[in-house]
């Protein structure tokens, strides 16, 4: 398998695929690994993410570089996430014992109390978009509750997967806990075929789907975090429509646009709309492009050459529709899979722009007239994973986002992450729950326990 440089078309280097008797012999391994692991306590546990956390602390620019290589992520974004992902490690260190030790919950004749134990081997096929944040929701979380992993990167950033087990081995994680499976969807495919306890999935819905239909008959638990097309909502009372109009440019732009929880549409009341329009272009306008290595690159290359076909449908059926394009709207000539900066604006929900997810460099701005109509079309979607409101006047957002079926909303802010709280999908966004208490119990199951003297 050839991992491609995505901003230079070079291949950086070849792995071999994980053969399919070779996942056979991970899982007994792990199968036996995990009964002694599950005996570890929550202490020694954390005591290899603290380890880990350091050495990732001390390799960051090495982690960075090779995330950058694999995935175009800009060096500088790729540095946020390799630190900022470690929040993930805090977390657990913080809240670890209080959600997985026995819980009693009544007293008396009978004594009430919960065990949370481990679920077993898991399957972990995650996502390359952001390897460190999105694979950490799961694996770090699934091992420290006392879990063995079979990780499945996506092959867009195999290598970071690679260093990710080797680090977790530096850090004195024991043997056949964490396994990565190297290959393409067939790897992931024959990953579903193994008798494993749990199967966690991070990427497109139509995947996501197949995942469910698959290992449906085997009734263990399944968990999917799958897309979004995130819309924001600007009120023409916000306190400031140039700097809303930056922070919504940045939440659709950030990582080339390449986040499920970015804003993917964008509707703007009447009263502001050609100031915010006017503000956020010029904002885009500034984001350098290019080399994902130089520190002033805000757009990089997609990691993935077959979304640039993807946008360019998108732009040719809402000029087709009757949408007016601002700025950008085609593949930049050269080496690397790069695509403009991409704005439209009199788009409405006839387009594929405004329905599909894009998962990129490309925005719909859609003028309203009030909040009712705004509501309306934010809620026009299969997706439920976040969305967002800008305004000066919190109760006025807060009753437009309580009518949202979505798993996260923002008010004044977009497209975060929060170890703190749960990060959740709805509808065609997914099944589950990740991130705050219940992302640490996800990866046990209860047993109940009635004890009488």
């Amino acid at each position: 398998m050839k991992i491609i440089n995505p901003a230079t078309e070079e291949v950086i280097k070849d792995v071999e695929p994980t053969p399919t008797e070779k996942m056979a012999q991970y899982h007994g391994h792990a199968l036996q690994a995990q009964k002694q692991w599950a005996q570890v306590s929550i202490n020694d546990r954390l005591k290899v993410l603290d380890s880990y956390e350091k050495r990732v602390k001390d390799q960051r620019d090495e982690l960075a570089r090779l995330l950058t290589l694999e995935t175009g992520k800009p060096i500088s974004q790729a540095r946020n996430e390799v630190t900022g992902s470690l929040d993930r490690v805090r977390h657990l260190k913080r809240y670890a014992h209080k959600w997985l030790e026995s819980e009693v919950l009544s007293t008396g004749d009978v004594l009430e109390f919960v065990c949370y134990e481990p679920l077993g081997v898991i399957a972990n096929i995650s996502a390359w978009n952001y390897p460190y944040n999105v694979g950490y929701n799961v694996f770090l979380y699934a091992l420290t509750a006392g879990n063995a992993v079979l990780y499945k990167p996506s092959e867009y950033a195999t290598l970071t997967g690679l260093k990710i087990a080797e680090l977790l081995e530096e850090s004195g994680l024991p043997g056949h806990l964490f396994n990565v499976i190297v290959g393409d969807g067939s790897a992931g495919q024959q990953l579903l075929e193994l008798p494993l306890d749990a199967y966690f999935f991070t990427g497109s819905h139509r995947t996501g789907l197949e995942i469910a239909k698959s290992v449906a008959p085997k009734l263990v638990p399944l968990q999917l975090e799958l897309g979004g097309k995130d819309p924001l909502y600007v009120m023409e009372d916000v306190a400031d429509v140039k700097q809303a109009a930056i922070n919504a440019a940045e939440g659709a732009f950030y990582n080339n646009g390449q986040s499920c929880c970015a804003i993917e549409r964008i509707y703007v009341h009447e009263a502001i709309y050609q100031d915010f329009v006017s503000h956020f272009v010029s904002a885009v306008k500034g984001y350098q492009i290019g080399d994902p290595m130089s520190e002033q690159t805000f757009i990089g290359p997609l990691t993935r050459s077959e979304q640039l076909g993807v946008f360019e449908k998108q732009c040719a059926d809402a000029l087709a529709k009757g949408a007016k394009l601002l700025l950008g709207g085609k593949r930049i000539q050269g080496k690397g899979f790069y695509f403009e900066p991409t704005i439209f604006v009199d788009v409405n929900h006839d387009m594929d722009l405004m329905k599909s997810e894009s998962f990129g460099p490309i925005i719909g701005i859609q003028k309203v007239t009030d909040d009712s109509e705004a509501l309306g079309l934010m809620d026009d979607t299969e997706y439920g994973l976040t969305a967002s409101v800008f305004s000066a006047d919190e109760s006025r957002a807060r009753t437009l986002l309580d009518q949202l079926d979505v798993g996260t909303a923002y008010w004044n802010c977009c497209d975060r992450v929060s170890p703190n709280v749960p990060w959740s999908g709805r509808r065609h966004s997914g099944l589950g729950s990740t991130l705050g208490a219940s992302g640490i119990r996800t990866f046990t199951k209860p047993k109940a326990y009635h004890w009488k003297n």
